[in-house]
């Protein structure tokens, strides 16, 4: 034979399944896109057709929408945790299971005071306006002993309309950029950090809080951070979530720089200094893009390198 089949996975991708908790007349909503692949035994069915191993995808699709009913949506996470071990313990071809998920924010919409409330209308709780922030993030992998759970979020745009400065840098006979002393930093952050917890044996962590908690930090950190550099602000921002968060090992970060250029307003007689509130061009491409791990130290490191990137 003059082939042989190397890596190989299959499941169901994107299926979308939305819960409604409901406490009384307030309702919870979780809205995830979960993607589900399978490994292990699946040598036949590439060689043969045998389809004796198989659990069919349309099964996995099922399973993500009955879990949600039976075991209901505490987070990304642990939901995702609940279906890994539920392929990789019920079916014994399968050896590995991986789910992604991705999850969309909804808020609750905050209705009028009592006083400019139409007639016969009571407190609303059960109504939401979509986030148009990030989209949060989970890989949960397990192989029927050991679990690893990358989280994170995407198309989290942030800026800084100062406090950002570039100059220094390498210059050859084909540089044209201006060196920079008060300029705009802006990027749409894509970011994975990576759980230690990889046992049953160990406590888990409050998927929940860790999450909103390595946000925030990541946040404080970007608008703290007197920019010399975008490297500059990633290192801050991954250094401030794994000192302030012990459940977190390791995060690798991907920013565009999201270029704001000067506008040359000379030829029309004004002055377009930032001291004064100036114009900008934003361009959206070409774009610089800086991608960095920044890892707890003496911690290996195993968020691959592709998965923020393009």
């Amino acid at each position: 034979m003059p082939t042989i089949l190397g890596q190989n996975q299959y499941g169901k991708a994107e299926n979308r399944v939305v819960k409604i908790t409901r406490d009384g007349d307030t309702h919870h909503i979780k809205d995830l896109n979960v993607s589900v692949a399978l490994s292990g035994d699946m040598d036949d069915v590439h060689y043969s057709g045998s389809n004796a191993n198989v659990l069919p995808t349309d099964t996995t699709k099922n399973t993500v929408f009955a879990f949600a009913k039976e075991h209901g949506i505490e987070s990304a996470e642990q939901f995702g945790i609940h279906l890994a071990r539920h392929f990789v313990s019920s079916q014994e071809p399968i050896h590995r299971a991986r789910i992604r998920i991705e999850e969309y924010s909804w808020e609750r919409i905050a209705t009028s005071d009592g006083n400019s409330k139409f007639i016969g209308a009571d407190e609303v709780r059960h109504s939401f306006a979509r986030k148009g922030m990030e989209t949060r993030v989970s890989q949960i992998t397990y192989d029927g002993e050991n679990w690893e759970v990358i989280s994170g979020l995407k198309d989290l745009t942030v800026m800084n309309s100062t406090n950002s400065e570039f100059w220094g840098y390498v210059k050859d006979k084909y540089t044209t950029l201006k060196e920079a002393y008060d300029r705009i930093l802006a990027t749409d952050v894509s970011a994975r950090w990576r759980y230690n917890w990889t046992s049953d044996e160990q406590r888990m962590p409050n998927w929940e809080k860790s999450y909103e908690q390595a946000r925030k930090h990541m946040l404080q950190a970007f608008a703290e951070t007197y920019s010399l550099s975008l490297q500059q602000t990633l290192y801050q921002m991954g250094s401030r979530i794994i000192n302030s968060r012990s459940e977190i090992d390791e995060i690798r970060f991907s920013l565009p720089n999201n270029h704001h250029f000067l506008v040359d307003l000379e030829p029309f007689g004004l002055k377009n200094d930032t001291a004064d509130g100036a114009v900008y061009f934003a361009a959206d491409r070409p774009y610089g893009l800086i991608e960095a791990t920044v890892l707890r130290d003496g911690v290996e490191p195993k968020i691959p390198v592709d998965m923020t990137n393009l």
